[in-house]
């Protein structure tokens, strides 16, 4: 793939506490995704895989090597440059959903264009395109706390997805999807992918990983393991098994 590279981590380390407290998150990991690329991360519970999307996506630092989204080394950037870049560059559909329970589904999904400056009709327009390329067009001006479950993360995604991101990171978007939904879910993610952006999803489910272009394998904050699309789910599943 000659695609240019959206997301680069160089020997990337992240300790957490220190001394007898110090827990080693990533221990010096190596990482490219590029624009029209999705990527997985599969590895057992304390892997690292959601340390590692928060190092790509900038709401942490690395404590040695270099995370590089686009042109911009992360770790050089202060707070409010990293705030900026992950609202005009990163869609996050974090694992807790982080929706405002005080908002519509339409008002969730506008707020990150209105920050960044989008006039309220635009916002609002392209939010209710996004809430309609996950089937929720119809929901937009009900409340997170009136929602299903499943219809809660779908208003996440839209979220991720509005606007021109160019790096979509997802943190088991499907965790609380019925099966059917978690595959649609997962092909408007393929299709924002296939459209230009970069993607890169952690998920347990071998399922979803199918839907990558390529699998990273950690454990114990290491790549273990990395291999290109496979031959289908079952054959995931045991490449994840035996690892």
């Amino acid at each position: 793939m000659n695609a240019p590279v959206m997301l680069r981590m160089t020997s990337v380390t992240r300790v957490h506490g220190q001394g007898a407290a110090e827990v080693h998150a990533l221990r010096g990991v190596d990482l490219e995704v590029r624009m029209g690329e999705l990527v997985a991360v599969m590895g057992p519970s304390g892997s690292g895989k959601s340390t590692l999307l928060n190092l790509a996506g900038g709401l942490d630092t690395p404590t040695s090597g270099t995370v590089t989204v686009g042109r911009d080394d992360v770790g050089t950037l202060d707070a409010k440059a990293r705030a900026r870049l992950r609202r005009k560059h990163v869609g996050y559909v974090f694992q807790d959903l982080n929706l405002v329970p005080a908002l519509t589904a339409l008002e969730n999904v506008t707020l990150p264009l209105e920050l960044d400056g989008s006039s309220a009709r635009r916002a609002r327009a392209k939010a209710t395109a996004a809430l309609a390329t996950v089937g929720l067009d119809d929901l937009a001006d009900r409340f997170p706390d009136d929602m299903s479950g499943g219809q809660a993360q779908r208003v996440a995604i839209a979220r991720a997805l509005v606007g021109p991101r160019r790096l979509v990171l997802a943190d088991e978007p499907t965790g609380a999807l019925d099966s059917v939904t978690g595959e649609a879910v997962m092909r408007v993610l393929r299709q924002r992918v296939d459209a230009g952006a970069a993607g890169l999803l952690v998920t347990h489910d071998a399922r979803h990983a199918a839907w990558a272009d390529r699998i990273v394998f950690l454990r114990d904050g290491v790549v273990i393991d990395s291999t290109g699309a496979a031959a289908g789910p079952d054959s995931l599943l045991h490449r994840a098994v035996r690892a």
